[in-house]
């Protein structure tokens, strides 16, 4: 793969799997990666064949390091110009808004933008044996993107990897839940989230869009006002036809098929 073309795109089955290819690199995020993930965000939710997303990334021993840092050093003394400048959507905005759900296979270890983007995955499949970490403060940048880890990690232990910038063993993660599961291959890993990608395909495609927006809501509105938009959300789901199918399927025996309306 060309470093001008750093992410690979695919689908099969109703499974996409986004792959960051820059083995050499760490799979470090540089612009091009950056806006080739977005534009990939942008594809996925238009790709009416994509139910569910794996994001994955080339092995190397490290799911993403992260920014490019010494990209970064060279645009700032060739240009003048913060790295981030030269990104469409330098959070990965794009990644969140994504409707259909997104499991990270992180078949490495993963520093910085790689926490970024498996906090903004919906499910998380680990290698045991590797790292994780927040390591903006030893390089003089910042972590806007880590505040829903509130929402994901003991406050201390998020405190912990925003103020030391060190990583803790993906283990650790696993206990607090941040993963759900860890595997001791990365192919293993690949494997796990496929299976998790097949029962997602397997489930009513309104249902699912909505179960997502719903959780994803919550967490921006709090309790009260969440259980309000997560009936909002789900008032297409149940005047659906897969409302009648699912429960015709169950009483006849057989496989529901899903119309998606």
């Amino acid at each position: 793969m060309s470093d001008n073309e750093p992410i690979r795109y695919a689908v099969e089955d109703g499974i996409a799997t986004i792959t960051i290819d820059r083995p050499a690199r760490k799979n470090a995020l540089s612009v091009e990666a950056m806006n080739g993930l977005t534009n990939a965000w942008e594809r996925v939710e238009r790709d009416s064949q994509a139910r569910v997303v794996i994001l994955t990334s080339a092995d190397c021993g490290v799911f993403s390091a992260g920014l490019d840092l010494r990209q970064a050093a060279e645009i700032r003394a060739r240009d003048g110009v913060d790295i981030l400048t030269l990104m469409r959507d330098p959070m990965q905005t794009a990644m969140r808004n994504v409707s259909k759900p997104v499991i990270a296979a992180m078949t490495g270890s993963l520093m910085a933008g790689g926490m970024l983007l498996a906090l903004k995955s919906d499910l998380r499949v680990g290698l045991r044996g590797t790292r994780a970490g927040i390591t903006e403060v030893k390089m003089g940048r910042g972590s806007p993107w880590a505040v829903p880890l509130l929402w994901m990690l003991p406050q201390p232990v998020l405190m912990e990897l925003v103020l030391t910038g060190d990583t803790l063993p993906i283990e650790r993660l696993a206990e607090y839940g941040f993963v759900n599961y860890l595997e001791e291959t990365p192919d293993a890993v690949r494997e796990r989230a496929m299976q998790l990608a097949r029962k997602v395909v397997e489930g009513a495609p309104l249902s699912v869009r909505a179960a997502k927006a719903s959780v994803l809501a919550a967490m921006d509105l709090g309790c009260e006002k969440g259980l309000v938009e997560a009936n909002r959300l789900h008032v297409e789901a149940y005047a659906s036809l897969d409302a009648i199918e699912g429960p015709r399927a169950f009483a006849e025996k057989r496989k529901p098929v899903w119309r998606g309306k």
